[in-house]
């Protein structure tokens, strides 16, 4: 099993990653919440990795932390119908802290706002990971503890807007992080919906 790579970042995109370790390039998938965390290209990375073995194909996924990995073992462990490509989605679509608060709270509603998650989707898995020993209590305390900033529920809030109106979560969210570094010293101060208007200009 290959946990992690360290090596330098070769190659970056949205969805995946090449990480150079001693000449060999390792292609990695990864959602979105870590591609935000990544150096710039040609800079030294580790990044945590899963590796799925099928018969056709090894496949890694990466993250840039430990609670993206746990959770996105979680998602493919334990919720019947979420795969690897899913379980991407959901930390693509939302942060893990987010996420955790949802489920905690039974907020259907907005996990089933991520791409690719319907609303029977996101029931089943506020079910069945609410039904796991102890992950209810836990979360709920790391809820407590970790409370997501306002600048992060606002990309949130604004991406999924975006999503609903139709663009791809990829485009979506680099709309979105675009138009808080255009904002300069005035980001501090926008609004969920001076975020979408904005992404939607430089979606158009």
């Amino acid at each position: 099993m290959i946990t992690f790579l360290d090596g330098i970042l070769e190659e970056s995109l949205p969805t995946q990653i090449v990480v150079n370790v001693h000449g060999v390039g390792y292609e990695i998938l990864i959602p979105l919440s870590s591609f935000d965390k990544l150096p710039p290209v040609g800079k030294p990375v580790k990044i945590l990795t899963h590796l799925q073995v099928r018969e056709d194909a090894h496949i890694l996924y990466g993250f840039m932390t430990v609670p993206e990995r746990d959770l996105f073992r979680l998602l493919i462990n334990h919720v019947s119908g979420i795969g690897p490509k899913l379980g991407l989605a959901v930390l693509s679509g939302m942060s893990v802290s987010n996420f955790k608060g949802a489920v905690v709270n039974a907020n259907t509603g907005l996990i089933a706002k991520i791409s690719g998650i319907g609303k029977k989707t996101a029931e089943r898995i506020v079910l069945e990971l609410k039904d796991k020993l102890g992950i209810a209590a836990a979360w709920e305390a790391a809820s407590a503890e970790h409370t997501p900033g306002a600048e992060e529920i606002r990309v949130t809030d604004a991406v999924l807007a975006l999503i609903s109106l139709g663009y791809k979560q990829v485009d979506a969210h680099k709309a979105v992080k675009k138009a808080l570094g255009d904002a300069g010293s005035a980001a501090a101060t926008m609004t969920v919906e001076d975020l979408v208007r904005q992404g939607l200009k430089l979606l158009i």
